[in-house]
């Protein structure tokens, strides 16, 4: 079990900073040409092997990517943890740890992983988002998002009976407080906050509950439940303001990831659909 713990930890710590540089090393600009001489030359030869500079960057990123503070960044302390790393590896060959079942499957999937992260960089870095489709989106989202954001609560029942019940305690004879309701009738995770559902869009709610709540007015309460694949609500808008949609500028990176992950999850389900399966 500790050797499977193990493994599953050094997945974790290597085979990311092992990608980061690598996808760093594709897409970052040409550095100045060192001379011939100190490029071929490598890290360091620890008991005849010699060790490639590129495994200092891999370790590098590794502490980047844990937080480690910057003293241990040093082109020193890279380059003595790279040796040790070497060091403990001929150790565990020479003991023939590096046979063990457990580890070479380990290997081998990591292996796998690298090549997987190694082709989604290629595809993102060869279907570029464009500009054009950018601006597209955005001005597609914000007409969707519309120029009001709502502040509602709710309550959620099992069956209309039930929601028409409620209905009729907030709004006949000595009316119930609807957060107390909320709390005490409600299915749904927000009951704990008296059914307060925040600010939110409409067209970040099912359709039906949507086009319940921006019929009503400030303080007013559904007087039909709504039903929804839910279940059935009793709905209460509390407030509207003004919504201040971002600036282009501002979520253009999160509009291209999301189309950048759109476009990955097509070719991944392409590939599967082309592939074997059995």
């Amino acid at each position: 079990m500790k050797l499977k713990l193990l493994i599953a930890a050094l997945s974790a710590s290597l085979i990311l900073p092992v990608v980061s540089a690598y996808a760093a090393e594709a897409e970052s600009a040409p550095a100045p040409a060192a001379p011939a001489a100190e490029a071929d030359k490598p890290l360091a030869v620890v008991n005849g092997v010699a060790l490639p500079r590129i495994f200092a960057n891999f370790v590098r990123q590794d502490r980047v990517n844990r937080g480690a503070a910057p003293e241990t960044l040093t082109d020193e302390a890279i380059r003595d943890a790279t040796i040790t790393a070497e060091i403990l590896a001929q150790e565990a060959m020479r003991k023939g740890l590096d046979k063990g079942p457990t580890l070479l499957a380990a290997l081998e999937f990591q292996k796998k992983q690298l090549q997987s992260q190694a082709m989604i960089e290629d595809f993102v870095r060869n279907h570029p988002i464009s500009e054009e489709t950018l601006k597209t989106e955005y001005d597609r989202a914000q007409a969707k998002a519309g120029n009001t954001e709502y502040r509602a609560r709710h309550i959620l029942v099992n069956d209309e009976k039930e929601a028409k019940a409620i209905v009729a305690k907030l709004t006949a004879g000595k009316k119930a407080k609807f957060e107390d309701l909320a709390r005490k009738e409600s299915k749904d995770t927000s009951a704990g906050n008296g059914g307060d559902l925040g600010w939110t869009l409409p067209a970040n709610l099912v359709p039906e509950f949507a086009n319940a709540m921006v019929k009503l007015k400030k303080g007013e309460i559904t007087k039909e439940p709504v039903q929804t694949q839910f279940g059935w609500h009793v709905i209460r808008l509390e407030e509207t303001r003004k919504l201040d949609f971002p600036a282009y500028d501002k979520i253009k990176g999160r509009i291209a990831n999301q189309l950048q992950q759109q476009q990955l999850r097509k070719y991944v389900q392409e590939l599967r659909a082309g592939a074997k399966i059995e």
